[in-house]
């Protein structure tokens, strides 16, 4: 359940926010161990907590931030539980806020860092927990956590690259097919009247063009039922596994794009294994790690059977080199 507050924290500060808790006296608990006194505490309602689900969002930026932010703090050699509950006070994001309350929460009950964040996969992927695992393993949270923001703004900048390099050609396309519709239902439909009007003959490629248009013009309403329930069928298509899978090949084969979705896949396995292994994680939870997220079901099914490859003995380059969709 999500309670909505208002409290005083220890030096007379005025704090509002929202804690989780199976009922209000554990809601109560959690915001004493924090040091706020509770004034007013109410369970939130069913429709701003939908709200939030629609709304809100926590971006990459968000998690970069409070990376770097987590990482100065355990240099300075803060406490986790201070360092997460400092984060919670001072985050900006709603959401993120809300979550980094219920991390240090589960810090005061005994929880490790990996963890708590792990009870989070929305916002701390697999990977984001894999690397602060290891860092407790080792001792070197300050350095994973700093490794995390240069590893995502890497990432950041990598896909906003290839977003960017899709934008031309889309562009091109809906002017290509806006044009053609204005040609069709606009335009050739008043050259028709003319040449009709000349009593001149017509070549068959010409009335094959009015003929198209006149389609357009009549049977364009359909046309466009026809599109629209297209777009629901390959929507639904495209949730079920046969449609992710096929949503997924045809990135990476289609002529205009594959290129960019490749090159933007490998750049995120090397970088992911190069920051694992860096990072002392050993190299078959380095492999299983990246193959879950690195969002392509292809690639993933490529690195689980190196995975299993290296289980068995073989080095990660002879694994990888089996499979063609490396050479691409």
């Amino acid at each position: 359940m999500l309670f909505y507050y208002k409290a005083l924290s220890e030096k007379g500060e005025k704090k509002e926010g929202t804690v989780n808790a199976i009922n209000k006296d554990l809601a109560v608990n959690a915001l004493q161990r924090r040091g706020l006194i509770v004034v007013s505490l109410r369970e939130e309602e069913e429709k701003t907590m939908l709200k939030m689900a629609i709304f809100e969002k926590v971006s990459l930026r968000d998690v970069v931030m409070l990376s770097r932010q987590i990482s100065t703090l355990f240099e300075a050699e803060i406490s986790p539980l201070r360092a997460f509950s400092l984060m919670a006070a001072n985050v900006e994001n709603p959401l993120l806020r809300r979550k980094l309350e219920q991390v240090t929460d589960d810090l005061q009950a005994g929880f490790s860092i990996s963890n708590c964040l792990a009870k989070h996969p929305e916002i701390f992927s697999e990977f984001y927990v894999g690397m602060v695992k290891a860092g407790e393993e080792s001792g070197k949270l300050n350095q994973i956590f700093s490794f995390l923001a240069d590893h995502m703004d890497r990432q950041y900048e990598i896909t906003s690259k290839t977003k960017n390099a899709l934008i031309y050609p889309i562009f091109v396309v809906f002017i290509f097919f806006a044009v053609m519709i204005m040609m069709f239902t606009m335009v050739i439909p008043k050259m028709t009247e003319i040449i009709q009007e000349s009593g001149q003959a017509v070549p068959f490629f010409t009335r094959v063009v009015i003929g198209l248009s006149g389609f357009f013009v009549n049977y364009g309403i359909f046309l466009l039922i026809l599109v629209i329930l297209g777009g629901f069928a390959l929507f639904y298509f495209g949730r079920g596994q046969a449609g992710k899978v096929y949503f997924d090949r045809l990135k990476i084969t289609t002529p205009v794009v594959k290129n960019l979705f490749r090159n933007m896949y490998l750049s995120r396995i090397a970088d992911n294994l190069n920051t694992l292994l860096s990072s002392g994680v050993p190299v078959i939870r380095a492999l299983e790690i990246t193959a879950n997220v690195v969002g392509n079901r292809l690639y993933t099914a490529i690195l689980q059977d190196a995975m299993n490859a290296v289980k068995a003995g073989s080095s990660i380059s002879d694994a990888l080199a089996r499979h063609e969709e490396n050479r691409y």
